[in-house]
């Protein structure tokens, strides 16, 4: 069992797997930040200075009554909340993610088409006895028939 174990392991394709989710892990925490601290900033100064990491919604109240000044506030205290603002900072970083990885998909895909580009075929079928014969042939070498260009 431990040799077959050793072989699954050691496969390209389980060791490219893993490379592919350390890869994607860091890869997703830097669409996080790039979300949090590059794209939603000068979106929520366009809307009138919003931090949409802040954005919720008390269902609610916590030991201490409302209105809470931020969502930590609200957490501090014990309140249920509804963080709305987050969700959206969370859709736009599967979107972000889900666009690069489509680009990198469509990318290998075509890559994989230029690969496997047909070969030439270097037989063809002898149109009287059905044999296969060189393309170049003028006469079949197993019935002797001659063949037209």
């Amino acid at each position: 069992m431990f040799k077959e174990f050793k072989e699954f392991a050691v496969k390209g394709n389980v060791v490219d797997m893993a490379v592919g989710i350390i890869i994607g892990a860091a890869f997703g925490t830097i669409v996080n930040s790039f979300v949090n601290d590059l794209i939603m900033p000068p979106i929520g100064l366009l809307l009138g200075n919003v931090d949409f990491a802040s954005l919720f919604t008390v269902l609610k109240e916590g030991k201490v009554a409302a209105p809470y000044a931020s969502l930590a506030d609200a957490k501090a205290a014990g309140a249920v909340t509804l963080n709305y603002g987050v969700f959206i900072n969370t859709i736009i970083s599967f979107l972000i993610v889900a666009f690069a990885v489509f680009l990198v998909v469509k990318n290998v895909n075509r890559l994989k088409r230029e690969e496997k580009a047909p070969a030439e075929p270097t037989t063809k079928e002898c149109p009287f006895c059905l044999s296969a014969i060189p393309v170049k042939a003028v006469k079949c070498g197993h019935c002797t028939s001659e063949l037209k260009g």
